[in-house]
């Protein structure tokens, strides 16, 4: 099981909702005798496995103590890799050599993005964003929609999508890219209501941006209100296919994020 793509997909999720953070750890190469076989793959929350198992033992109890360390560091990781002999490095008897991939997921120290609508841009961007250090979630009315995207974002389905505004914490960045105008309006209204967010964004054109400011004028939003919000939404590159543009969008993001967060840069 512990090798079955699939099942450790569906544990993944199940954890995500009950834990605040997590670590995955992949067994991504052997050498010589090793406990399990290459692909291996367990979850633990740095005291106990929540999933699966990468040889047990004292390989487990090791790659145990590392989540917790990467779990417990002041500026989080959210990869680490470590090459590991088994007998000089953890004393086992077996004298071959595994390398371990650990993926940490900690929902405390995750940019969150929300993104309503599942529509085709919105499946390239969540493509871009699933290579980020952030918690995704993309909300929709339509089931079969959701469902292609990627199996690591989480998904809501509702009828009414703004009757998840009043869920989104404060430091979110949200984007709306709902089937137009008449869908995005309401989710916006809902949000200038409730929330005070570093990032609102709308996809769209300028006459869009124009028409959604008036009609949240005439909602009794005020002038700094209806001018807090971005749209159209990306930086001014590439193309208009779904790709491009939400390369343009992801671009936008991490400057805000940078802004928002004061993240530290590449390049000084």
């Amino acid at each position: 099981m512990e090798k079955n793509f699939e099942a450790f997909i569906d544990a993944w999720k199940n954890i995500k909702n009950e834990y605040n953070s997590f670590v995955s750890v992949t067994l991504v190469q052997s050498k010589g005798s090793a406990p399990q076989d290459m692909g291996a793959r367990m979850i633990t929350d740095g005291e106990s496995v929540l999933f699966g198992t990468v040889g047990g033992g004292k390989i487990e109890a090791y790659a145990i103590r590392k989540s917790l360390e990467l779990l417990n560091l002041e500026e989080k990781k959210s990869t680490h890799h470590e090459q590991i002999n088994l007998q000089r490095d953890i004393g086992m008897s077996c004298g071959g050599e595994v390398s371990l991939f650990f993926d940490v997921y900690s929902r405390e120290s995750l940019w969150k993005i929300y993104i309503f609508g599942a529509g085709h841009v919105s499946q390239e961007l969540c493509r871009c964003l699933t290579r980020l250090n952030c918690h995704l979630v993309c909300i929709d009315h339509r089931q079969e929609w959701l469902d292609k995207l990627p199996a690591n974002i989480s998904t809501e389905c509702l009828s009414e999508p703004k009757d998840f505004v009043s869920q989104i914490e404060e430091d979110s960045f949200v984007i709306l890219m709902t089937m137009g105008h008449g869908t995005d309006g309401p989710i916006l209204n809902e949000i200038l209501k409730q929330k005070e967010l570093p990032y609102v964004g709308v996809i769209g054109s300028n006459s869009k941006a124009n028409l959604l400011k008036k009609e949240m004028k005439e909602q009794g939003h005020n002038s700094l209100k209806c001018e807090s919000f971005i749209c159209p939404i990306g930086d001014s590159i590439g193309d208009n296919s779904p790709a491009e543009i939400a390369i343009s969008i992801t671009s936008q993001l991490l400057r805000a994020k940078d802004k928002a967060f004061k993240t530290p840069k590449r390049m000084s």
